[in-house]
């Protein structure tokens, strides 16, 4: 299934191409994804393993999207990842000789919107109208509407009253 997903992977999402939207939820619904209604997947978009991928509904998938999900990865509905944005799953452990690999989930509440080249690395939670600025690096949960600026980020201000 993993050989398969990767030729899939290659010839229509990583490619600039620009294949539907619709073919691209198809094919992620056939590797096990868990996909809602309106979602759009722009062309060059990279996901390590669809059955590890929920996506709620009409969700902006930007160009360049790097999705490096070794494990879970919960994206709320009405969320926009922008061009490059990176999220990840796994990591070494550099404390131990042996350099294991760590993962944990992602998840991103309703309406977060993740900037272009932002990267949201392993077991952070980012609550739900959270925007996440351009370039920024998140290690840590996000609260609520929160904008989140920097590296690593930090609440530099509440997005509504």
């Amino acid at each position: 299934m993993r050989i398969l997903w990767y030729l899939c992977s290659i010839v229509i999402f990583e490619t600039k191409l620009p294949f539907p939207s619709a073919l691209k939820v198809l094919l992620l619904r056939c590797f096990g994804a868990v996909i809602g209604r309106g979602v759009v997947i722009k062309p060059a978009v990279k996901i390590k393993y669809p059955w590890f991928l929920k996506v709620g509904s009409y969700t902006w998938v930007g160009e360049g999207v790097w999705i490096d999900n070794l494990y879970m990865v919960d994206v709320g509905e009405n969320c926009c990842l922008s061009q490059g944005a990176m999220i990840l799953t796994g990591n070494h452990d550099y404390k131990v000789e042996s350099f294991d690999l760590i993962v944990a989930g992602v998840e991103l509440g309703e309406g977060v919107w993740l900037g272009a080249k932002s990267v949201v690395c392993p077991g952070v939670a980012i609550c739900n109208y959270a925007v996440i600025s351009v370039g920024s690096v998140v290690t840590g949960s996000c609260e609520e509407n929160g904008v989140y600026q920097g590296n690593p980020c930090f609440l530099k201000r509440k997005r509504f009253n």
